[in-house]
């Protein structure tokens, strides 16, 4: 009877602390009874494939140092001479715990330190619309979340992570406010997105206008721009780039059948988007893919096909799935390489 998936992964798991061995011979030895493991059985040798691509990409990954102290304590498992049985046992199963931790650290890995402490908050993948004690809705894209604070004198929602579609009730005596690290957007009965990306704030207004104003303009200064429907404007703290037009039915419809709409925008701010939408993580350069810019319709309720449009369009890029919860994305040393 041949093994089981889970049985596989574990023997996979197995050899590879084995083959940590000290002595040349012995791992000389060990290397070749490893090759014909992984000729026995095309699952051994996907399985194999799959746990030294996982444990290699894991350590490109630099967003958080939460791997770090199981892997400092997989290699003082792993070191010294003379291992013992019993060493190589807690070896293994710090690698297999590792392994079966991955799917919930990718997730983490995508939410702010406050995420837990909001408002309200969507799951990866996940869109709620909530209506407020005003009487205006809000609506979360994936992986978002708000803070709220009203009172008599202002109605202000903070924008922690993601993005949001607000359709504002009037109410002239208090202004209704969307804050965000990088400033403010000031409305009074109108309706518009906005979306906290790695460096800035992106406002796309859909109906009235509003008023942005970067964290670093003073009140009353020239520093706030008045954005009109049909406008979109990108900000960091400190600066207001010029608007941008936008198509609000496109961007309603965009909304209502889970797409996401890229204008001309950098490839590393929509693998951002994609990110939010999945279970684990996509893995990339930011630096390195800057320069792409998209400008496409993603469906964000089938990020795979997502990915696999931007290849389709991209074909200097290369997309590599590890895992359920792990994407590559870098440039191909073949242009012609497609998504796998």
């Amino acid at each position: 009877m041949q093994a089981g998936a889970d049985s596989v992964a574990a023997q996979a798991a197995e050899w590879i602390v084995r083959l940590s061995a000290d002595d040349a011979g012995e791992q000389a030895e060990l290397a070749q009874h490893f090759a014909a493991w992984r000729a026995a059985d095309p699952r051994h040798e996907a399985a194999a494939g799959r746990m030294e691509a996982m444990l290699g990409e894991l350590q490109a990954v630099r967003r958080s140092g939460a791997a770090r102290p199981a892997g400092r304590a997989l290699r003082a498992a792993l070191g010294g001479k003379g291992r013992s049985g019993a060493r190589r046992g807690v070896a293994l199963a710090l690698l297999l715990a590792g392994l079966s931790f991955l799917p919930a650290w990718f997730g983490l890995a995508g939410q702010e330190p406050g995420y837990w402490l909001t408002d309200l908050r969507s799951a990866a993948g996940e869109w709620s619309t909530t209506r407020l004690a005003d009487g205006s809705t809000i609506a979360l894209a994936g992986l978002s979340a708000v803070n709220l604070a009203f009172d008599g004198k202002t109605r202000r929602v903070e924008l922690v992570q993601g993005e949001i579609l607000v359709d504002v009730a009037h109410d002239a005596t208090r202004p209704f406010i969307v804050a965000t690290e990088h400033g403010s957007v000031r409305a009074l009965g109108t309706r518009f997105t906005v979306r906290r990306e790695a460096g800035a704030t992106v406002v796309t207004m859909l109906a009235s206008r509003v008023e942005v104003r970067p964290a670093e303009a003073a009140a009353g200064s020239a520093g706030a721009l008045v954005v009109q429907a049909g406008e979109s404007v990108r900000f960091n703290a400190d600066r207001l780039l010029p608007p941008a037009p936008v198509d609000p039915p496109s961007v309603d419809r965009a909304w209502a059948q889970r797409q996401f709409v890229a204008q001309e925008m950098p490839l590393p701010d929509v693998l951002d988007e994609l990110d939010r939408q999945r279970p684990g993580r996509i893995v990339f350069d930011r630096a390195a893919l800057a320069g792409l810019k998209v400008t496409a319709v993603l469906p964000l309720t089938d990020t795979d096909r997502a990915l696999q449009l931007l290849v389709n369009n991209f074909p200097e890029l290369s997309i590599r799935s590890y895992s359920p919860y792990l994407v590559t994305v870098d440039m191909a040393k073949n242009p012609k390489t497609t998504a796998r």
